[in-house]
């Protein structure tokens, strides 16, 4: 018997709109999951100029996600949609929110004009 913990991939869809590359994530964002989304983040990286991460069906995020979301941040234009209180929380409590570009929704990501 295995005491490893499996999960299954954090992100369900990719699709290009308006000129940016939205990957979205649902289910728990932890040191087991962030690994397949981060390589969808990378790919995303380099398919167009701005990555918008929806998150509005994420219901956990650690440490881990938050320091995904900050590396990416530094290798593109990131834009995080539509998160919950939980994740809001995580970035408001570390100062993550002052560095984030943070949106309401995939809507107003996807048609904020470039930075």
């Amino acid at each position: 018997m295995s005491d490893s913990v499996s999960s299954p991939d954090p992100y369900v869809e990719q699709y290009s709109r308006d000129g940016s590359w939205v990957v979205v994530a649902r289910g728990d964002l932890d040191m087991h999951t962030v690994p397949p989304l981060r390589r969808a983040m990378e790919t995303a990286a380099v398919a167009l100029p701005v990555l918008v991460l929806d998150v509005g069906e994420v219901t956990f995020a650690d440490s881990s996600a938050l320091n995904l979301l900050l590396v990416t941040h530094q290798s593109t234009t990131l834009r995080i949609a539509a998160p919950q209180p939980q994740l809001l929380r995580l970035l408001e409590t570390t100062g993550a929110d002052q560095i984030l570009d943070v949106y309401p929704s995939t809507d107003h990501a996807c048609a904020a004009p470039a930075s």
